[in-house]
């Protein structure tokens, strides 16, 4: 369990006390004080490890389930003993251009906060130093870890949508630049990729509107009474992040639907192109043709001007055929 568990601490009146390492003695402890609660963090425990943990807290089967299996949309369920918080966080890689999500549980319960955590974006080392550097806001219990936790994901939630907005605004200067995408193939990857990201971001973020309005209104057990206003300051950071992420993805769409349209002028203009060198071709082919027949009244044939004339006759008509392409622009 000791790689497991990331930290375990008895918090009091706002502040980190020293208290027993075995995290059910600590429970004890600070059940029996009254004002104090005990936070432990969990970095993707086995089944056999985590089973420790939710015996000694009485945390509900199906919650315990769907923390071990991760892989969960962001919501809030209630149960007898505990609440329970699923919160996707999310990264942005800056050698990759890429998002990528981890998940985030938090059990809330009497005196106690776990926190189970699958992936490394987390921000929950960061958190809970702040928390502890901030001893009146700690004071408010384990609903105190909660409002943390989830301003600290939401904040990196514009962070995120920012970065991302930079890239789209790189990939809208390549799709509508002057000259064109010399690789159309590889461009359309690039925007069917960036717009997996943005789906990938989109859940993480649309869920998590429903649970945080929730704890933006009063009676949901485990929360303190008087944290309703903390939550709507997160939510509305959150409905600026869905918002943001909306957006993007409309633009990705429109940009999309750009492209293929460049594309589709661009062979409409080889088209063209191809058909105009064909047209001429086809006068001195069709001439060629016609006095390569070899038959033998053919009056042209005992003419002393007939060959040049002739020749004359398909330069003048694929030079008159070229200049009139040319001036419809399909040249």
């Amino acid at each position: 369990m000791r790689g497991v568990i990331v930290d375990c601490g008895i918090y009091r009146d706002g502040r980190r006390t020293e208290g027993p390492a075995d995290f059910s003695d600590a429970l004890d402890e600070a059940r029996a004080a009254g004002d104090a609660f005990v936070w432990i963090g969990l970095h993707e425990p086995t089944e056999k490890e985590f089973d420790l943990v939710s015996s000694e807290f009485g945390l509900h089967p199906l919650a315990v389930e769907d923390a071990l299996r991760a892989h969960q949309r962001p919501k809030l369920e209630i149960y007898d003993d505990s609440l329970f918080v699923v919160i996707k966080p999310v990264v942005y890689e800056q050698e990759s251009d890429a998002v990528s999500a981890g998940e985030l549980m938090l059990f809330i319960g009497d005196s106690f906060v776990v926190t189970v955590r699958h992936g490394e974006g987390a921000p929950l080392a960061a958190v809970r130093r702040r928390l502890e550097a901030e001893p009146e806001v700690l004071r408010h219990g384990p609903t105190s870890v909660l409002y943390a936790v989830s301003d600290a994901v939401v904040d990196h939630y514009i962070e995120v949508a920012a970065e991302l907005q930079v890239d789209l605004e790189e990939l809208e200067a390549q799709v509508f630049a002057p000259t064109g995408s010399s690789d159309s193939k590889n461009t359309a990857a690039s925007i069917y990729t960036f717009k997996r990201q943005v789906l990938e971001f989109r859940r993480a973020t649309n869920p998590l509107s429903a649970p945080m309005a929730r704890l933006s209104s009063a009676g949901v057990p485990f929360v303190d009474t008087g944290s309703q206003p903390f939550f709507r300051d997160v939510n509305d950071h959150l409905t600026r992040a869905v918002e943001h992420v909306e957006g993007l993805d409309r633009l990705l769409s429109d940009i999309l639907s750009a492209h293929l349209a460049q594309v589709g002028v661009r062979q409409n203009d080889d088209m063209r192109k191809i058909s105009a060198w064909a047209a001429m071709a086809a006068v001195p082919t069709m001439v060629a043709g016609i006095y390569g027949m070899n038959f033998r009244h053919m009056p042209e044939l005992d003419w002393a001007w007939t060959y040049p004339a002739v020749i004359v006759l398909m330069g003048i008509a694929v030079v008159g055929l070229y200049r009139l392409f040319k001036r419809r622009g399909w040249m």
